[in-house]
């Protein structure tokens, strides 16, 4: 499976694109959970990053960073927004997500969490896959493939890793979420090549999720970076021959009230040691891992 160049090969389609002026707002396009990859049809589709969908909207070359439901993040990630500023790009909304990745180049969840809001939060990395308005054209009626290949030859003008282009693969949708589930991602997103942009949930948009399920318990929890007043990351386990096998950290999912409660709640079950196979098991004390009694 290889990336896609299938959308790039003949010269974008705006015939559709229109003279228009930077709207103050835009609202995202939202992909439908889909139980089946699609059967035929014509599609684009791309990993399902594990991260914050952000759209730029950049105006007279200052670039801001908004939530999906419009709030201003870019406060939080100034250096970020300084690395679409120096793409040179003078106006447009663009679409994209944006993670941090591990040592195995896979997102991280929770390390993008705590580098949100950080002085330090160069690890931040914004994928663009779309690009609603470009160079005082509205392209939202312009096809998919079109858009993209605008996109992808806007960044490839450029060499800062921190902005990148969300590549597709060439690739039927089924074989696509096989991959990811074998790389143990979270699934991936199926998009029709002649969509247009539109606003709100669609059924152009396709999300299709890896249904390998795993049960675990809650065997400790690490404290949230930068306070030892919230829960950070909850450390879970699963069962295994009759014992406990420690699995990771999961960090996301609750807000700072939630993870004040959760601690409340999860100090009442603490204990010495942990409730763990040692054989299998291991808990790095020196990154403040707290034990507890399991829970399911």
């Amino acid at each position: 499976m290889t990336p896609k160049s299938a959308e790039t090969q003949s010269k974008p389609d705006l015939s559709k694109a229109i003279k228009a002026k930077l709207p103050a707002t835009l609202g995202p396009q939202l992909a439908s959970l889909a139980s089946a990859p699609p059967r035929g049809g014509d599609w684009i589709v791309e990993m399902k990053l594990d991260g914050y969908r952000i759209l730029a909207r950049v105006e007279d070359g200052v670039a801001r960073l908004l939530t999906r439901r419009g709030h201003d993040w870019t406060d939080k990630m100034k250096s970020l927004a300084v690395a679409i500023q120096n793409l040179g790009i003078r106006n447009g909304w663009f679409d994209g997500e944006i993670v941090v990745m591990n040592s195995r180049g896979l997102p991280d969840f929770n390390a993008l969490q705590n580098s949100i809001g950080n002085r330090r939060n160069e690890s931040i990395v914004y994928f663009m896959f779309d690009a609603p308005f470009y160079g005082g054209l509205d392209l939202r009626k312009v096809p998919l493939w079109s858009r993209r290949a605008v996109l992808k030859e806007m960044l490839e003008e450029q060499d800062d890793h921190r902005v990148r282009f969300a590549q597709s693969f060439d690739a039927e949708p089924a074989q696509v979420l096989e991959a990811a589930r074998q790389m143990a991602m979270e699934g991936v997103i199926a998009k029709r090549r002649d969509a247009p942009y539109v606003s709100g949930r669609t059924e152009t948009w396709l999300k299709l999720k890896c249904t390998l399920q795993q049960e675990f318990v809650i065997c400790g929890f690490t404290c949230r970076s930068g306070t030892k007043r919230e829960v950070g990351g909850l450390l879970i386990a699963y069962h295994h021959e009759g014992q406990l096998v420690y699995a990771g950290s999961v960090g996301t999912g609750w807000d700072s009230k939630t993870g004040q409660a959760l601690l409340a709640q999860l100090l009442k079950l603490e204990v010495g040691d942990p409730p763990l196979d040692p054989r299998r098991s291991r808990l790095v004390d020196g990154r403040g891992a707290r034990r507890g009694r399991s829970a399911g």
